[in-house]
């Protein structure tokens, strides 16, 4: 548990050097929901796998635990570093276009516990994998309160009207905020759907954990009500895994295993009960911190389940090979990314920085931030042009 306490620790600390900066905007909206956001913080640290995210990578990415929409592209273990996305352009820039799995966590929607689930599926497929923040704002709070936390399956069409409230309290405009908002879905369900119907991307392995897997559903239900087409498109050579929740796919997805814990009760009483599961993993609760007993191995049980499907892990091999680098973009052919406050100003700290930051004591309120992701400032966080 040492490395969890540690990892967890430090993304704390290095939120708190940025709560100034994020009260200049937004003041009262990241005042009232830092307190239930730092909770959720600790229940991803209990839920995933988070020591195998860096230090670096933790402290990255710390300003922006609860920017819902917002992409992460996560190598595996020992490869480059994650890179965070404000906009589904700037994903493909980024070299999104390579990356062929798509994940989407659950329990606490914090950016740390969706980067360790997705390192955990990049670890078993071997390549980078794109991860959407769910965020935690005023709509969640709201939800919560009627049970949303643990029935969020039957209370799945709150979530989406209360975020109006999120827009009008300054909530920053990340992912695919602005598309099609007058419907009613989440921000995160929306750049997901967007992730999926962009033909510059493809993606041939979808896994979710928890409230994740009813992201993934709602997104493959409201795109193949609005493109037949694409879906058909998808639905040819991708395969879906739930994990912890059994939650219904669009029919035209035929290729979904769903992936229960032996003892996960929590995830049953959350997953439609006319489903069965696939696979049930002996001696596993609904988290999958690997630290912790009754834990689901995420890595193990999906290299398993795609060790079940040769075509799948044949291109995926066959990528990885033409790769010269384990990094998507050199940097000196990486583009810029004129208006993205995370490009210009988000680089990972140092380990010294860290330790510089803890020796200044009181001069910790002046140390510079890692990102304005969740500041939600509208001249710095207009997402870039489409190119």
């Amino acid at each position: 548990m040492f490395q969890t306490a540690f990892t967890l620790s430090l993304t704390q600390f290095a939120r708190t050097l940025s709560l100034p900066e994020r009260l200049q905007r937004s003041p009262g909206r990241n005042l009232a929901l830092e307190g239930l956001r730092q909770r959720n913080l600790a229940l991803d640290a209990l839920f995933y796998d988070i020591k195998v995210i860096t230090p670096e990578e933790a402290f990255y990415i710390s300003d922006s635990l609860a920017a819902e929409g917002a992409i992460m592209i996560v190598p595996p273990s020992g490869g480059a570093a994650i890179r965070l996305c404000e906009t589904v352009d700037e994903f493909v820039m980024r070299g999104g276009d390579r990356v062929r799995a798509l994940a989407v966590a659950g329990i606490g929607g914090s950016a740390l516990g969706a980067a360790a689930f997705a390192r955990n599926v990049a670890d078993a497929v071997q390549g980078p994998v794109a991860v959407v923040v769910s965020g935690y704002g005023i709509a969640d709070a709201i939800t919560e309160t009627f049970g949303g936390l643990f029935f969020f399956g039957h209370l799945r069409g709150l979530r989406p009207f209360l975020e109006t409230l999120d827009d009008l309290a300054g909530r920053p405009k990340v992912g695919a905020h602005g598309k099609e908002s007058a419907s009613r879905t989440s921000l995160d369900t929306r750049t997901v759907r967007a992730l999926l119907a962009d033909s510059r991307l493809s993606f041939d392995l979808l896994v979710g954990h928890s409230k994740g897997n009813l992201v993934l559903s709602a997104a493959l239900h409201d795109l193949s009500r609005q493109a037949a087409t694409r879906v058909a498109t998808l639905a040819a050579d991708m395969k879906i895994v739930t994990i912890g929740a059994r939650i219904a796919m669009p029919t035209a997805f035929t290729d979904v295993v769903d992936v229960m814990g032996a003892w996960d009760w929590f995830g049953e009483i959350n997953s439609r009960p006319f489903l069965d599961a696939d696979r049930h993993v002996p001696h596993a609760w609904h988290h999958t911190n690997t630290e912790l007993n009754g834990h689901l191995p995420v890595t193990a049980t999906l290299r398993e389940i795609l060790a079940e499907q040769p075509s799948l892990a044949k291109r995926q091999a066959e990528e990885r090979g033409s790769e010269t680098s384990r990094d998507l973009l050199p940097a000196a052919a990486e583009p810029a990314v004129q208006s993205s406050p995370i490009s210009v100003k988000s680089q990972p700290a140092t380990i010294e920085k860290v330790k510089q930051a803890f020796a200044a004591g009181a001069g910790v309120a002046t140390a510079p931030s890692t990102s304005q992701i969740e500041t939600g400032s509208p001249e710095e966080l207009q997402p870039p042009k489409p190119h």
